[in-house]
């Protein structure tokens, strides 16, 4: 079968893609291992927090405001509620190079952010307890995604622009041409002019087929919801937040129509392979007792377990994304590598990607997730 344009991976970054590519009159197919949103990747588990005065470094925040606006506008175009403004509390000691990065990011793009101490943040949100060293940083125009209902919105959005996906057709075997490339699952073979690799935890897989030793790691993560007084962590009063502790970073999410206070611990993790069957929440004592620790020095107002669940993070080795084109074959752009922290991106990372097929250039800066920076 011919296309335009094949996009492995139909999950966040290649749902996006396939739908900006398609919106642009490509004919496009998008081919996915399981069937989207599915709990097999790194976009499930309901939510997602979308941070500005983004802790991880200034170059992300122009990036991450274009993101909101695309997020806003796919709301206006689905009428679908993706979006929740919580605000969100950056928490940690004042020495914290997060926080410090925090403030820089605020002031250097005057994004709005209030500083308050430990005791300010207990007046605010009672639910909160913060050592005395500690303070908050809250981004009030920031938020909470629904990741999944996101997925379905660009899903909806690419099929109306006559999009094919074919799902639970893992990719075989992968070749390049001069002229394109040829993808071939169990039952067909594909070939296109054009390629798109976002395939989350299998790229390393792919990226070898394509000729690429890219260093990337994938970790089990784990997060889960805890029964909360809706009074104290409800998401009409709490807001999303993220934690820099001595003992690891951690983040989450109000009770958000009852579901439960959710949190997971950004670093730490075990290595794992994606082709075999991840140990589901549980099977590790770690796996609800870290996260129960936080919230008995944090949050210590009697939570308890509900459930948990997992997903998976691509790990780079400076934690930065990789977007960008092939080195020999400028008809192929990877997106790989989001270490726990892209799925904010995803809308701006796929229009990105569809402009470097389109015209091999875009707006969006991506310069600092090239993929040179590894060889």
């Amino acid at each position: 079968m011919h296309y335009d344009v094949i996009v492995i991976g139909a999950g966040s970054m290649g749902m996006s893609a396939g739908y900006y590519l398609s919106k642009s009159g490509k004919k496009v197919v998008l081919l996915d291992s399981f069937v989207p949103p599915h709990n097999k990747g790194s976009h499930h588990g309901e939510t997602r927090i979308i941070r500005h005065a983004y802790g991880e470094g200034e170059e992300y925040v122009s990036l991450v405001l274009k993101a909101q606006d695309l997020w806003e506008h796919l709301e206006q175009l689905t009428e679908r509620q993706l979006f929740l403004r919580t605000g969100v509390l950056n928490a940690g000691s004042q020495q914290s190079p997060f926080i410090k990065q925090v403030i820089a990011s605020s002031n250097k793009f005057g994004l709005p952010l209030e500083k308050l101490d430990a005791n300010q943040v207990h007046k605010r949100w009672a639910g909160i307890t913060l050592p005395e060293d500690y303070i908050g940083c809250f981004e009030p125009a920031s938020g909470v995604l629904k990741s999944e209902e996101c997925i379905r919105a660009y899903q909806q959005l690419a099929k109306s622009h006559g999009a094919d996906i074919k799902v639970n057709s893992p990719v075989r075997n992968l070749t390049v041409q001069g002229d394109g490339v040829t993808v071939k699952t169990d039952d067909q073979s594909y070939h296109a002019e054009a390629l798109v690799v976002a395939a989350g935890a299998w790229s390393p897989k792919l990226l070898d087929m394509l000729g690429l030793n890219v260093p990337l790691t994938p970790i089990r993560k784990t997060f889960a919801w805890f029964d909360a007084d809706e009074k104290l962590y409800g998401h009409n009063g709490f807001s999303a937040f993220t934690f820099d502790t001595p003992e690891g970073t951690y983040y989450g999410f109000p009770s958000i129509s009852g579901a439960g206070l959710k949190l997971g611990r950004h670093d730490g993790g075990n290595r794992m392979n994606p082709e075999e069957t991840m140990a589901r929440f549980g099977e590790f004592a770690e796996d609800a007792g870290d996260l129960e620790r936080f919230l008995n020095r944090f949050m210590p107002f009697g939570q308890t377990l509900r459930h948990g669940k997992n997903c998976i993070y691509t790990m780079t080795p400076d934690e930065d994304f990789i977007v960008d084109l092939h080195p020999h074959h400028p008809h192929i752009a990877i997106a790989a590598g989001f270490s726990g922290h892209g799925f904010k991106f995803s809308s701006v990372i796929g229009e990105s990607l569809s402009d470097l097929i389109l015209s091999g250039k875009t707006e969006n800066d991506i310069s600092p997730f090239s993929l040179n920076r590894f060889q």
